[in-house]
């Protein structure tokens, strides 16, 4: 059953009204072609509630999404850039963070530029500047439901190793206001490599503002360095834009429900009668979790991070021995969903749902990083 514009659907009913599905929603293939997102390669996909830009030439990250015509992804000065601009040294990564609902970091290392075993490592990565190989794009009715389906590769490879691909696949349905990402990371070599992994989710503005709060089943929390500890009790809360605002991030422990899953939810009670983001996903194989909270001007955003390490760099997990690995023909699955909630009493459930995981007392602060290392649950 289609549940759009307040009431249900079957397939026939919906057919008698349209000539084509696509009136109402589904994927269409597209190409940029100005600047410097020219040539890049996008899928437009729409539910009839939700819309979002899947960028195939990014990784298959996401970039702008919208709930009814309301922007929830923030996107950064740089736009969608194309990959052939990736700078791969320091922080030049950022000359390319088009933000967006999605942008994936890794395969094998991420977070601040490092030098681990004597390999220079920029920021975040390669994943989100490879063009996926596209594998599947396509609506198809399944009963009375309309399911969209994108799937593709990844390969962060090279001659003598690594050679390690991600095969997502993201799905979803017509008047579904979710998209679930099924992740399967495999290493294709013949030898152990590194595995970090982050998905870099961004909301802003206006679902992001003064009136929002982020709701997570986080048990512990440490701020990552002096500018995250000034103000750390403020952790769940945001600002107004703030000139000169200096970033702060901090880490999260965030306890899983009965079957595994870990949760995270902005909510913002004001906007359009109560509207709301939750992320769900499968805690083992994502044991961290990084709250990015930028609240700048032009740089208004809310960064909620699932990973499998801190952002710290290789070299930090290797030294703390938390550096993950996948053996030669390995494969790690991973899943993440993301749901948009609306109305007051629909996001009081939600939050309800949150505490009942967690317990009713606020997550702790702990004074430094090497302690929530110890402490965090694996």
């Amino acid at each position: 059953m289609v549940i759009l514009y307040g009431r249900g659907f079957s397939r026939a009913e919906l057919e008698r009204y349209v000539g084509d599905i696509s009136q109402i929603g589904g994927l269409t293939p597209l190409e940029l072609t100005d600047g410097h997102s020219k040539g890049v390669r996008c899928i437009l996909l729409r539910t009839g509630v939700l819309s979002a830009l899947v960028v195939v030439d990014r990784g298959l990250d996401v970039a702008n999404l919208e709930y009814r015509g309301t922007p929830l992804a923030w996107m950064s000065p740089t736009g969608i850039t194309a990959p052939a601009f990736y700078e791969p040294e320091g922080l030049g990564w950022l000359r390319g963070f088009f933000g967006g609902l999605l942008t994936t970091c890794g395969l094998t290392y991420f977070g601040r530029p490092s030098v681990d075993e004597g390999e220079q490592l920029g920021l975040h990565g390669r994943a989100s500047y490879i063009p996926a190989r596209l594998h599947l794009c396509r609506g198809k009715w399944v009963g009375d439901s309309y399911v969209l389906e994108i799937e593709g590769e990844v390969r962060e490879s090279k001659v003598f190793e690594p050679n390690i691909s991600l095969y997502r696949r993201i799905e979803t349905e017509l008047g579904a206001s979710r998209m679930v990402f099924r992740d399967h990371v495999r290493n294709n070599g013949w030898y152990r490599q590194p595995f970090m992994i982050l998905y870099h989710f961004n909301f802003g503005f206006p679902l992001l503002s003064k009136e929002s709060k982020l709701v997570t089943t986080s048990k512990l929390v440490v701020p990552r360095d002096s500018d995250a500890a000034e103000g750390a009790e403020n952790y769940d809360r945001f600002e107004e834009p703030t000139k000169g605002y200096r970033e702060k991030v901090y880490f999260h422990d965030l306890v899983p429900d009965q079957e595994g899953y870990a949760y995270a939810a902005l909510l913002n009670y004001s906007l359009a009668g109560g509207l709301g983001v939750v992320i769900r996903f499968k805690r083992k194989p994502l044991n961290r979790f990084i709250e990015w909270k930028m609240v700048g001007e032009g740089t208004y955003v809310l960064g909620l991070e699932p990973a499998n390490a801190l952002v710290l760099g290789r070299d930090f997990e290797r030294r703390m021995g938390t550096l993950k690995y996948l053996e030669p023909q390995e494969e790690q699955s991973i899943e993440i969903e993301l749901r948009v909630v609306e109305g007051v009493e629909e996001l009081r459930r939600v939050e309800e749902r949150i505490i009942e995981i967690r317990g009713p007392k606020r997550a702790m602060i702990l004074p430094d990083v090497e302690t929530f290392v110890k402490e965090a649950r694996e």
